[in-house]
């Protein structure tokens, strides 16, 4: 048993009676961005994230939108509001919003209206390979995204950073204009490793983003890395993570379920455990639950006595 607290900072529930969800309705295929989300197309309610969890000491979870189709933003909010009354879990939320509507305000503010909610979560992971893109095009690039990010810190909300490491010098000069917005890049930054210059691209990216001091990144996402992913791998990169950022700018994240694409629940944290076992035992405390309380801004007390 995993006995320090873990407030998992990415998490992911859906009901597919409930809302709709593009990406998890076939027909299935290999070639995108994750491979055949065939295996994990099905509802996943906090009962299930727990029962997978078991071996982990989960006091809290931060969940990030889970893909819905757009018009369903806010009866994603919604919904999650109503299952952390019923089952006490997330405990933060990070909607949806396409920071490229001109009228995304009025969106954003109707989320910042639920006590859980956080932050946005808008994915722009692009490609010149279009089977790893997520969008049709680069819209960091563009001045409409820009805009929107802007609005984010008049609501109160921090934004969840998906893209790849060709992308993050945009992305950081946009957030250099709004230190006020705290962003959390997901999943080490997602290197493309198959690219050319992939690795220098990903350093290069998040030395940039690192500069900003309300940048802090989630360790997970390893099978986005490489779909083999092994012991190693992960090390790797979460060792040069937490150098570029500190101790104090990291949070460990499952991603489950998707990451059980890549790998079984235990066997992703145990590698993430294995990889920071060099820290002090406050250090640590601080990887696995502390920092994402503050980063997301929900009540430590969570974390018990050991704080």
């Amino acid at each position: 048993m995993h006995d320090v607290p873990f407030v998992d900072a990415h998490v992911h529930f859906w009901d597919l009676a409930h809302l709709r969800y593009p990406w998890l309705q076939p027909p299935f295929a290999d070639d995108g961005p994750n491979g055949s989300v065939e295996s994990i197309a099905r509802t996943y309610l906090p009962g299930d994230y727990r029962a997978e969890a078991a071996g982990w000491n989960v006091v809290g979870a931060v969940h990030v939108d889970a893909g819905a189709h757009p018009e369903d933003a806010l009866a994603e909010t919604q919904w999650l509001e109503g299952l952390a009354v019923e089952t006490g879990l997330p405990d933060a939320i990070i909607a949806f919003a396409d920071l490229s509507d001109p009228a995304v305000d009025t969106l954003l503010a109707r989320h910042a209206e639920h006590g859980r909610v956080r932050g946005i979560r808008h994915i722009v992971n692009w490609h010149p390979d279009a089977q790893r893109s997520y969008t049709d095009a680069d819209l960091t690039r563009t001045d409409r995204w820009a805009a929107g990010f802007g609005r984010l810190a008049d609501h109160g909300l921090s934004f969840d950073l998906q893209c790849y490491p060709a992308q993050m010098i945009a992305v950081a000069r946009i957030a250099q204009r709004h230190p006020e917005v705290p962003v959390m890049v997901n999943h080490l930054g997602m290197p493309v490793l198959t690219d050319p210059d992939g690795l220098a691209d990903w350093r290069r990216g998040m030395t940039a983003l690192a500069r900003l001091p309300q940048v802090s990144v989630k360790l997970s996402g390893f099978g986005f890395i490489r779909r083999d992913w092994d012991a190693a791998l992960v090390r790797r990169f979460v060792t040069e993570t937490i150098d570029l950022f500190g101790v104090t700018r990291v949070m460990a994240a499952s991603d489950f379920p998707t990451d059980r694409l890549f790998g079984r629940y235990d066997a992703v944290m145990g590698a993430l455990a294995d990889a920071i076992g060099d820290l002090t035992p406050a250090e640590r405390r601080a990887v696995w639950g502390g920092n994402a309380c503050r980063l997301y801004r929900i009540d430590p007390a969570i974390l018990g006595d050991v704080q």
